[in-house]
This record gives C-alpha cells, structure tokens and sequence, in this order.
C-alpha cells in the first residue's frame, strides 16, 4: 500500500514529509512536539507509555510499530492513570467526566493535568493523520517490533 498522497521533498520522515507540503505547519508542528516531550513537566518514559496506548487506540500502525504497547509497572499510579486516561480518550473523549480528573489529581498537579491532556490532544491529531494518510509499518524506520508480533 501506498500513501494517501505524495510525500513531499521535505522533512525527514514520512510522517514529516506528509506534513512538509506545508513548511510553516511543519516546522510549528515539529516545535509544538519538542515541547511537549521536553517542557511538560512530566516524565520521559510516561509520555512515551502515553504515547504508546495511543497509538493502539488510534489505529495508527507507523506509530504502533516505532515502541510496540505500552510496558510499564502496573503498581506505578501515575503511569496507570495515565495510560488509563490516554485509553479512555483513544475510545470516546466525549465520555470523560469530572470524576476522571478526580482521579486524576490525587496523583497529577493541575499544571501536569494541563500538560498530560495536550500531549494526549496533540498525539492523537498526529497518529489520526498518520493513519489517515496511510502510514504503514514498512514506512517507520525506528521499528522496535514488527505487527506479526503484537496481535
């Protein structure tokens, strides 16, 4: 299979060069993503067990493939209720309630809250493009596991 359309000569992925039809969203894109994983306040290894969830709920294999599901502790709290929430938005965000937060903040600070949903926001629009414009497992070239091996 094929992508919905043309990779464009700029950037350096697939996922970038999709992107790179537009240089200006590309490059706010690119920057929005750094500061999330890099200025969120949250841990390294939770964004990407956040991340990894996702990309199972969102369908999207190019991001399936780059770290397989998520692996963490199920006794680290902050790491389940995250995943837990990632999950939830993945299924149907119109479901969350109040009481989620609720649960949310007996672990997380409001400003680790805040940060939590806009990664979660901003990885979701990016793997729902990604499976939109038909990024395949044999277009990620940092592929930890292989399809076959996660179903």
């Amino acid at each position: 299979m094929s992508v919905s359309i043309e990779l464009s000569g700029i950037g350096n992925s697939p996922f970038e060069k999709l992107l790179g039809h537009n240089p200006e969203i590309l490059n706010s894109w690119n920057e929005l993503e750094i500061t999330l994983f890099t200025n969120s306040g949250l841990d390294a290894d939770l964004l990407e067990q956040v991340r990894r969830t996702l990309a199972f709920g969102n369908g999207c294999e190019y991001c399936m493939v780059k770290g397989g599901k998520p692996d963490f502790d199920p006794k680290n709290e902050r790491l389940t209720l995250a995943t837990g929430f990632a999950e939830l938005f993945a299924a149907d965000h119109k479901s969350i309630q109040k009481a989620h937060f609720d649960l949310l903040r007996e672990v997380f600070s409001t400003v680790e809250i805040s940060a939590l949903c806009a990664f979660i926001s901003f990885i979701t629009a990016s793997q729902r493009f990604g499976k939109i414009m038909n990024l395949t497992e044999d277009l990620q070239a940092n592929k930890v596991i292989s399809l076959i091996d996660v179903r």
